[in-house]
């Protein structure tokens, strides 16, 4: 074929694409670049400096023999301990029902219509926030010189019952009616902070739709307001827990005191104070773990997705590692 032949068919319409063409077209694509992370070495710095501070603490908690660990150990689990521990327990489980229960009642009254019952409310929560609870503690103990008998009967007439309030309010009494008293006036408000984080366009909404007031409360008002109130009521849970050592000064066999009781005996003063730091850090270790699942139980409706809870972060973290691990063998195999 001559060269006048040839240009005429690579000219023509109908004539294959030519050979370099169609080389280029198949010339292997580069790879695709790897991304790599951002290095942080000011990240990693600040770790390893908290890390090694951490390690010092424990290596001194450990070894520092004036902590005296088997004391520790050897009176964590004694009847007085235990004892001491079921009354705290106890005694918080009484003051956080009776005292949610009166503060519920005094919330209900604060955002009522009527203004006796808004006044009466407002009193009770400015009088028992502004005493402290030790000195609340210890107007209940001795109410006896005030009142030395309480009696039952008709007005102006005769006496049908009395009783010798000595007798009547010792030492756990007058601490639960303390605690109780001082923790129904911070109730009242937690209580109340939920109920008016409620949007009244919803209740009025609710209304328009012909919903009764019960159902109203039960599927409206309380679902939104229990993630306002949930927070707060944990803190005072905690608060009451740890804050039940400070009957112990008016001899209720808490906790502290039966440590106390203990170490008074044998002086060994840091242990037996041990003892009772390590059972307040498990029960409220506990409490926490049950606050956080049920502020994620009352949190359902107010995201698309609630985030992973600690054990399913763990999950996904191994099985990550899991994964690569296994992929870097298959790798190293071939």
């Amino acid at each position: 074929m001559s060269a006048s032949q040839e240009a005429s068919v690579l000219n023509s319409p109908h004539a294959s694409p030519p050979a370099v063409r169609t080389r280029a077209i198949r010339r292997p694509q580069p790879p695709e670049p790897r991304i790599v992370p951002l290095r942080r070495p000011a990240r990693w710095l600040a770790a390893g400096v908290v890390l090694l501070a951490f390690l010092a603490v424990v290596n001194s908690l450990a070894r520092n023999p004036a902590f005296q660990w088997d004391v520790v150990w050897r009176y964590f689990t004694a009847p007085a301990v235990l004892n001491g521990l079921y009354l705290t327990l106890w005694l918080t489980a009484v003051t956080m029902v009776l005292g949610f229960g009166l503060g519920t009642v005094l919330a209900v009254m604060r955002v009522s219509q009527n203004p006796v019952l808004q006044g009466l409310s407002w009193g009770y929560v400015w009088i028992f926030r502004s005493t402290p609870l030790l000195v609340q503690l210890l107007f209940w103990f001795n109410i006896g010189a005030l009142y030395p008998r309480l009696s039952l009967g008709v007005p102006f007439g005769p006496e049908l019952v009395s009783v010798n309030t000595v007798n009547l309010i010792g030492a756990t009494a007058a601490a639960v009616i303390g605690l109780t008293l001082h923790e129904a006036a911070y109730a009242a408000e937690i209580v109340r902070g939920g109920l008016l984080s409620v949007d009244s366009g919803q209740i009025e909404a609710a209304h328009a739709l012909g919903l009764s007031k019960g159902r109203i409360l039960r599927r409206i008002i309380l679902p939104q307001a229990m993630r306002a109130i949930i927070p707060p009521a944990g803190n005072l849970l905690i608060g009451t827990l740890k804050g039940t050592s400070i009957v112990s000064v008016i001899a209720v066999q808490d906790l502290l005191y039966s440590v106390q009781l203990i170490y008074n005996r044998n002086y060994l003063v840091i242990p037996l104070l041990l003892v009772a730091t390590i059972w307040y850090v498990l029960v409220t270790s506990v409490l926490t773990v049950g606050q956080y699942y049920v502020e994620r139980y009352y949190a359902r409706g107010s995201a698309r997705q609630l985030p992973p809870t600690p054990p399913q972060r763990f999950r996904a973290w191994a099985r990550t590692w899991y994964l690569r691990l296994r992929r870097h063998t298959v790798e190293g195999r071939a």
